[in-house]
């Protein structure tokens, strides 16, 4: 593994920590004090956390990548909502199957779609394309 690649992943666990946190405090907080059930909560989450997570991922995990910010943030935002989608699906899932809080089945489904949008950023969001 190249030492970029190396620096590349560092800083996408930081960007990634730092947006997860804004997305679960966000949706806890909402979820907690009653004023949003947690599948909306979990929603304005992710609304809360996508400009950290967009802005930081470009600026410090894939600022060696030479895509445009026209080219990077459509399809970043296909994946982070692709993310989502999944989350939001997972975490009802979760919330309906399992005995599991809300506090829990968030965090856990949140590790769990933190690979593949890394991946998918990587690969696809901030890979230039001829």
């Amino acid at each position: 593994m190249s030492n970029l690649h190396k620096q590349s992943i560092s800083w996408f666990a930081i960007i990634g920590a730092l947006a997860a946190i804004v997305h679960y405090i966000v949706a806890v907080s909402f979820e907690f004090t009653g004023v949003l059930p947690p599948s909306q909560a979990n929603i304005v989450g992710f609304l809360m956390a996508f400009p950290v997570s967009y802005f930081g991922h470009r600026k410090f995990s894939f600022s060696k990548q030479t895509s445009t910010h026209s080219q990077a943030f459509p399809r970043f935002l296909t994946v982070a909502v692709a993310g989502f989608i999944a989350n939001q699906l997972l975490l009802i899932a979760a919330l309906t199957y399992t005995w599991l809080p809300f506090w829990l089945a968030l965090g856990l489904v949140m590790v769990i779609i933190a690979v593949s949008t890394y991946l998918l950023s990587r690969n696809w969001a901030f890979k230039h394309s001829p």
